[in-house]
């Protein structure tokens, strides 16, 4: 049989800088979590396709800032610590539970000690401490394909500066290049943040996004779904935006309301994006395609009310052992407070992910069947999630991605297929004009930028503006003066983080976010102090350095002006 269309999950893992930033409640305990519960498990999970012969294949995004943090050596020496603090805790659990009878609690205790030692087994043995590595093989074997990311996540649309928006990029390329030796073609814009060129108050022309990934060679990128089928963001009209105060934020070169009305497309096929640098009415594409989140796949798993995750029999996130913290509790129902939770039964939840990777692979193939019916087309559907869902926040998660996949290889209809993989033998056929937009609330910019969070953004475009006059008047610095620049570039990148505004925003962890934004801020401007007083400080420049040591390939100059 001939496929009728083909598949891709496109998993995008990230994570706020933490390396070395204190444990609990907030910190590196974020990266120890995710990886012990996420991206371990789904390395199992994958190898162990490999290894029996299943043809899989899957997008998956490691953002610069995260791939960082899983190469560091004491990142990895923290880890080890974390599991076997870990197994110890479960261990510990295991005669409590035997001296208050309860077998089963026993059992859920035996279970976890035995998962985390498994955990850490493979970390040292299979993997070889190198998580890093063990992505890289997967994708030099054809099984993954890996996209990259802007270097610290920044939220592009909102940069003050273009040579913002540049570094951000170039350093996220040179950083993929020394972690997997090649060059990447796909990228996840941050927080899938894009917006079309626009013309500024002094009447000053901006690229759209589409114009710095075509000039650093990336192929495709990924959007909401109200992005490519033209649904029109909040606080959008009349092609401008306004901001939080009300203030005019852009005009664009090719105004929503005349030239980019609603328009039929769909996310079952990716499309190159319009040049909306080369203005109004521009018939030229960038080169760049953008690929749609497909919808009913999405929220099969996104949904509140009848995603999979909920399922009574799914391990209840939120409810943690008062002394060791482990999770012993079910879902148990819709809105059951968590003083009545059930206890877990794993050999039920398992029976669950047979059930509901049976019927999303049975969705894949009726949605890919029905367009294909429609229009005679091969179609493409995308499911984008993050990362961190699977197995961190819905613990049974990473089974279902291994089941799916085991599911699509066999099924004769379907094709898996990577993102670049599907726009090059498939290119498109048709130029889009897609409007400002993002995954946040209400598909515009509102999480990264409200009231909460309008005052970070004065100093985040300050510091580009300073550190392009810098660039200027040290065009080759090289000794002291480089090391103080490149420092100053590090420091800059980490403040613009689009995780510092979206953690006050949420409040998850607002005082942390505020800390850490305000101090990349002060030792930014302490490096260029120094600079510019025509004292270099090379011992301050290396004491950050030693703090963070995040991208030790980075050049200044890719702030530039541009």
């Amino acid at each position: 049989m001939t496929p009728v269309g083909a598949f891709t999950f496109v998993l995008h893992s990230h994570l706020p800088y933490a390396r070395m930033a204190g444990r609990w409640p907030h910190g590196e305990e974020w990266i120890h979590e995710a990886a012990a519960e996420t991206y371990v498990p789904l390395l199992q999970a994958l190898y162990d396709l490999r290894e029996q012969g299943v043809e899989f294949k899957l997008t998956i995004g490691i953002t610069p800032v995260l791939g960082e943090q899983l190469a560091d050596a004491d990142v990895k020496d923290h880890f080890d610590l974390y599991l076997q603090e870990k197994i110890e805790a479960a261990e510990k659990d295991i005669p409590r539970f035997q001296e208050e009878e309860d077998l089963h609690m026993e059992y859920l205790a035996t279970f976890y000690r035995d998962w985390f030692t498994k955990i850490k087994h493979d970390f040292d043995a299979r993997f070889d401490r190198d998580l890093t590595g063990a992505f890289k093989r997967l994708q030099d074997e054809g099984y993954i394909e890996i996209i990259t990311s802007g270097a610290t996540h920044g939220y592009m649309p909102l940069l003050g500066h273009d040579s913002a928006i540049y570094a951000q990029i170039r350093t996220g390329i040179a950083n993929y290049e020394r972690l997997y030796g090649r060059a990447p073609t796909g990228i996840w814009l941050p927080e899938c943040a894009y917006r079309p060129a626009y013309y500024t108050e002094d009447g000053k022309l901006r690229p759209g996004i589409e114009r710095f990934l075509s000039e650093l060679g990336i192929k495709v990128f990924f959007s909401e779904t109200h992005t490519i089928t033209g649904g029109r963001p909040v606080g959008m009209a009349a092609g401008e935006t306004i901001g939080p105060y009300g203030e005019i934020r852009r005009r664009y070169v090719i105004p929503m309301s005349e030239k980019m009305p609603l328009r039929q497309a769909t996310t079952f096929k990716p499309y190159y994006v319009s040049d909306t640098t080369a203005g109004a009415g521009a018939e030229q594409h960038s080169g760049v395609a953008a690929i749609g989140r497909q919808n009913r796949t999405g929220m099969q798993v996104w949904s509140a009310d009848w995603g999979y995750p909920g399922d009574y029999d799914y391990r209840e996130f939120h409810k943690k052992d008062g002394i060791s913290g482990m999770q012993y509790w079910r879902v148990s129902g819709a809105r059951v407070d968590l003083g009545y939770k059930d206890a877990y039964h794993p050999d039920w939840a398992q029976y669950k992910v047979g059930q509901h990777s049976d019927h999303f692979a049975w969705l894949v193939e009726q949605e890919l069947k029905g367009y294909h019916d429609a229009t005679g087309e091969y179609g493409l559907i995308a499911s984008n999630y993050d990362t961190e869902l699977f197995g961190h926040w819905w613990f049974e998660g990473v089974d279902w991605i291994r089941e799916v996949l085991r599911k699509l290889a066999a099924n004769p209809n379907v094709e898996l297929t990577t993102a670049s993989e599907f726009v090059e033998k498939h290119p498109p056929q048709e130029v889009l004009h897609i409007p400002e937009s993002s995954w946040g609330v209400g598909g515009g910019h509102w999480t990264w930028d409200n009231h909460d969070v309008y005052w970070m953004w004065m100093p985040i475009w300050e510091a580009e503006a300073r550190m392009e006059r810098l660039v200027a008047a040290h065009p080759d610095a090289d000794g002291d003066a480089r090391f103080v620049l490149d420092q100053a570039a590090r420091e800059l990148l980490l403040l613009s983080s689009s995780d510092w505004p979206f953690l006050v925003t949420t409040g998850q962890a607002k005082e942390y976010a505020i800390q850490r934004f305000l101090g990349h801020v002060e030792r930014f401007n302490e490096l260029l102090d120094s600079l510019e007083a025509e004292t270099p400080n090379r011992a301050l420049a290396e004491g950050y350095w030693e703090r963070d040591k995040v991208f030790p390939n980075i050049d200044y100059r890719w702030f530039a002006a541009r």
